[in-house]
């Protein structure tokens, strides 16, 4: 097995957790915070927008399953990489699209992507999803792990995860756990 980690940041971690762990050949989501300069930060001090972290899920794969590329197409079908800073009714850095990049592959891979997504003009506007370096990845609190599966009938989980979770089983059904 040729397990491998992706940074993926495109608004609640929430949002992204879920799908992505329905997801063959994916092994663990974990979600948290990258990209700011507080050492140690929690969900309090990053919704403020004061540290600089953006929600990022690291997303565990076996790369034998699943590509970093399939990944980058399920991440860019899942949210809207054209608005900074936003998702829906989330504002703030905390919220912005990135994507954060351990090796040059990586880097050239998720490059390629937008430039293939831009050119098919998918959105009225062009994607600002960030490609960066990896940084030091901070575990979220506990009760942020696997929220939607402990709290699927909560507003904000039915409003905004549920029909993410449709539009993936709509689209990436081949690309699903057997349930």
């Amino acid at each position: 097995m040729s397990e491998q980690t992706a940074y993926l940041a495109g608004g609640c971690f929430w949002c992204l957790e879920a799908p992505f762990q329905t997801l063959k050949g994916v092994k663990e989501v974990v979600s948290g915070y990258m990209g700011g300069h507080l050492a140690d930060p929690d969900y309090k001090a990053v919704c403020t927008g004061a540290t600089g972290h953006a929600e990022v899920i690291a997303v565990h794969y076996d790369a034998a399953v699943i590509s970093y590329r399939d990944l980058l197409e399920v991440f860019f079908a899942l949210h809207d990489p054209t608005t900074l800073n936003r998702q829906g009714h989330d504002a703030g850095t905390q919220y912005r699209s990135a994507i954060f990049y351990a090796n040059a592959e990586e880097q050239a891979a998720a490059q390629e992507t937008i430039a293939a997504l831009n050119a098919e003009h998918l959105w009225p506007n062009a994607i600002v999803t960030q490609v960066v370096p990896l940084e030091r990845f901070y575990p979220a609190e506990e009760y942020h792990q696997h929220y939607f599966e402990r709290n699927p009938e909560q507003s904000y989980c039915l409003a905004v995860i549920s029909p993410k979770l449709a539009k993936l089983r709509a689209k990436f059904a081949h690309r699903l756990k057997p349930t």
